[in-house]
């Protein structure tokens, strides 16, 4: 027997028929989806120009650059470039009715606003914001540009809703290379988690329960902060090496017999004191390869900001898997009190993030761009999100008839 005729593996096919009736009239439905935003596209070269770019990322093109797209579609190659590369429509009203259009169909109270940073290998030093920095899909430090990411995660899937262009402060402060990308005036040097913050601003209105971040903007006293303020409940990871005083542990007698607070201490070494009673086993969610079980803690903490002054309380979670094969991880959270399960099921979110960006890339050619210029890069991330949104809600539909095909072949 044959891998592909074991009753696992024929399950699985099973489960991977579409029904043609899904997926026909692609088309249509594209045309139908765009009818929102073609007006904000304001002229109509710019409205046939949108709709034949997000018809080629959505396509099977190899590489979804603007002379591919131009190619397939029989256009010259020249007016889709400028469209995407300098045209004058406004990305921000794009996004604005991307937004209004996740929260009709995906609305979910008990959904998460995640952030995260993307980087985008480049050769040269001509393309905007490019630099020598982190590059997570390489593994090290590289050329390459960098992307400040926001995603809503519900129970119909997750999908990305902003984007901003990371301008490191060297090429802030260059006044030529700044004409040169043409960098709107107005555009100031912004740490990545500043961009976070902006990008919450706008998308904080999209019905949500939580806030999660890696440990890149959780490590920032002032992003939790703003976060605090603005009412909402956080998990954000944050480095191992973290100072906190337990605040929950046994108190050591001073010299006048008074109880005095214990001392600050890296995370890590806190939490490999703990004994085994400490830690509770609990189900993540199911994985590629089963059910993800972790050991997790929890401990109301202080924590010291970059100036060293001890701050608010928060609660510190420790999550460590099963396994012993994965990374002992580290997350602040402002929800003081509530279950253990569904802080450890918060902080699991942040993952989607990375799944929605892999989707964009793999998918509608969220990383396939020639672009050099400040505004070609937000045009062509617009354009990637618009499609990664129009396939998000495809495959909903399709999954709905699937399992609508499923349920009148077992009756």
């Amino acid at each position: 027997m044959s891998l592909l005729e074991t009753p696992a593996a024929l399950a699985l096919l099973e489960e991977a028929v579409v029904p043609l009736g899904a997926v026909q009239g692609g088309l249509r439905r594209l045309a139908r989806f765009l009818e929102r935003y073609l007006p904000w596209f304001y002229r109509k070269e710019q409205r046939v120009w949108a709709s034949v770019v997000l018809e080629g990322r959505l396509s099977n093109l190899k590489r979804k650059t603007n002379e591919p797209i131009a190619r397939q579609a029989g256009h010259a190659r020249k007016p889709i470039q400028k469209f995407v590369g300098a045209g004058k429509w406004d990305d921000d009203a794009v996004l604005r009715q991307l937004r209004r259009h996740v929260a009709e169909a995906w609305a979910d109270d008990h959904a998460v606003l995640i952030f995260d940073g993307s980087a985008f290998a480049k050769k040269g030093n001509d393309s905007c914001g490019v630099a020598r920095q982190w590059c997570g899909r390489l593994g090290k430090i590289e050329n390459c540009q960098v992307g400040v990411f926001t995603a809503y995660a519900t129970s119909h899937g997750q999908t990305l809703v902003d984007q901003d262009l990371y301008l490191p402060q060297d090429w802030a402060e260059d006044p030529q290379r700044r004409e040169q990308c043409h960098v709107p005036k107005d555009v100031t040097f912004q740490e990545k988690w500043r961009l976070a913050l902006r990008q919450w601003e706008l998308c904080r209105t999209l019905p949500h329960a939580w806030v999660t971040a890696d440990d890149e903007f959780g490590r920032v006293t002032e992003f939790r902060q703003a976060l605090r303020k603005g009412g909402e409940r956080y998990v954000l990871d944050v480095p191992c090496n973290t100072l906190v005083r337990d605040l929950e542990g046994p108190r050591e007698v001073g010299p006048s017999g008074q109880p005095r607070l214990p001392a600050f201490e890296q995370a890590q070494a806190w939490a490999a004191r703990q004994p085994a009673s400490a830690w509770t086993k609990l189900t993540v969610r199911a994985g590629e390869k089963g059910l993800v079980v972790v050991r997790a803690l929890t401990r109301l903490v202080q924590t010291k900001d970059e100036e060293g002054r001890v701050g608010r309380v928060e609660r510190l979670l420790v999550v460590r898997p099963v396994n012993q094969t994965g990374d002992v991880t580290y997350a602040l959270s402002n929800a003081l009190t509530g279950e253990l399960a569904e802080l450890v099921w918060a902080k699991g979110q942040r993952p989607r993030i990375e799944q929605a960006l892999q989707a964009g890339k793999g998918e509608v050619g969220l990383s396939d761009y020639e672009v050099r210029s400040w505004v070609g890069w937000h045009h062509h991330m617009t354009l990637s999100l618009l499609a990664l949104w129009f396939l998000n809600l495809e495959k909903t539909a399709v999954e709905k008839k699937r399992r609508g095909s499923q349920c009148r072949n077992c009756g």
